[in-house]
């Protein structure tokens, strides 16, 4: 969730929602997004709206401490329950994220799960995923986390080299992840994703191919990898513009995904969205799929983003103000956005097209088409699929996605 906010129309103080946005609001998935704003360390690439407690120290007061974040949360919870109604829609799926969700208490986390379901209920096999930092969980912790409802986890792995950790200004020690992995099995954990960077400046072909295998060795059932994004104004930035650290170029990037996609699916994994593999349709991420396909969900939590009904909003970034609002009694959105039916069409475009199944070629207009007719004689999208009435990238298209995308939206 990167820290900077969009303009936008203000939200209404109870925060409101036009009754188009819930029309026919029990046909739609639900989830939830809550965002844990705290990090013990500020990560030098990172660019999300996170803070440690020295960046907090002075500007919130008791209203921006960690230690009654868990009550701040639920208070918003519970706003969303008067926003959305007394619809009948369980929620599907809940991912908490930051930041980093396991510096809080796991007796936190279990009970801003609760207020979802003491709200709105959890549909039986709601998928509900934390994000956790290797360094800041044990088997009591995992196992606190599992009997209180979670039943997937993400560890933020990045690397299995000890300098391009340090590069990165991760603190966690090589090996550590893993062993996180082999934990939140034995504690019952259905689903483990470990998430992996590549890019970094100083990493080798060689480096990357020994994260992959230290990752796949330790039977996590899904893997994200992400190409590194040099954000303006963070600290990678700034050490890249002095010349302390070289700038990895787009090929280096498009020969690490290569490596990434021989390694994973020589070990069983399939590629589902571009950054992201599986061993089987169970492990993909169904929380980061509402997003890809435009369902509805409710982001809590300082600078956290929500969409509902093709209306879009985004609350106050930071977490003195975000409690601020909530123990006033109103709504802590910051601005909102009313998407016409060709945002949301673009929008579609854009998003499953990154997808394994594509994009239907009938929301393209005639630029777009004639653009997907050039881009399956290149070898950029598979024949089958168009065939049968979508764009489906191939491994050259996926490597090209975003040029792909810019030609198919006109």
């Amino acid at each position: 969730m990167p820290s900077a906010l969009p303009d936008g129309e203000p939200v209404p103080a109870d925060g409101a929602l036009p009754a188009s946005a819930l029309a026919g609001a029990a046909d739609r998935p639900l989830g939830f997004y809550l965002h844990v704003p705290y990090c013990a360390t500020r990560c030098g690439y990172c660019d999300f709206n996170t803070y440690t407690a020295t960046e907090l120290r002075g500007t919130g007061g008791v209203l921006a401490s960690r230690d009654n974040y868990a009550d701040t949360l639920v208070d918003e919870v519970r706003l969303a329950r008067k926003v959305l109604g007394d619809d009948p829609r369980e929620v599907r799926t809940v991912f908490v994220g930051g930041g980093t969700p396991t510096l809080l208490a796991a007796g936190d986390l279990v009970r801003m799960l609760g207020a979802i379901r003491d709200e709105f209920g959890l549909a039986p096999d709601a998928e509900i995923t934390t994000e956790a930092n290797p360094e800041s969980v044990d088997p009591a912790y995992l196992a606190t986390l599992r009997a209180g409802g979670f039943n997937r986890i993400s560890f933020g792995m990045q690397s299995a080299k000890q300098h391009v950790l340090k590069i990165l200004d991760r603190t966690h020690t090589p090996g550590r992840p893993e062993a996180c992995v082999a934990e939140a099995r034995a504690a019952g954990f259905d689903h483990v994703n470990l998430d992996l960077i590549y890019g970094t400046p100083g990493e080798s072909d060689d480096d990357w191919r020994a994260s992959l295998d230290a990752a796949l060795g330790a039977g996590p059932d899904h893997v994200s990898a992400y190409a590194l994004i040099v954000e303006e104004g963070t600290q990678l930035a700034r050490r890249i513009r002095r010349g302390e650290v070289p700038m990895t170029d787009d090929d280096v990037h498009a020969d690490r995904y290569l490596i990434a996609e021989e390694a994973l699916s020589a070990a069983g994994y399939d590629w589902y969205e571009v950054s992201n593999w599986a061993t089987s349709d169970a492990g993909r991420c169904l929380h980061n799929e509402l997003y890809w396909r435009g369902a509805d969900w409710w982001g809590a939590g300082p600078g956290a983003h929500s969409h509902v009904g093709g209306v879009r909003w985004w609350n106050v970034k930071h977490p003195g103000a975000y409690a601020g609002a909530l123990a006033a009694g109103k709504s802590p959105g910051a601005g909102r956005e009313i998407l016409t039916d060709e945002d949301r069409r673009v929008e579609r475009i854009l998003l499953e097209l990154r997808l394994r199944e594509g994009v239907p070629l009938s929301l393209l207009r005639e630029a777009g088409l004639a653009a997907s007719r050039r881009a399956l004689s290149e070898g950029l999208l598979q024949e089958g699929p168009y065939e049968a009435g979508s764009a489906v990238l191939t491994l050259r298209g996926r490597l090209l996605a975003d040029a792909v995308v810019r030609d198919l939206v006109d």
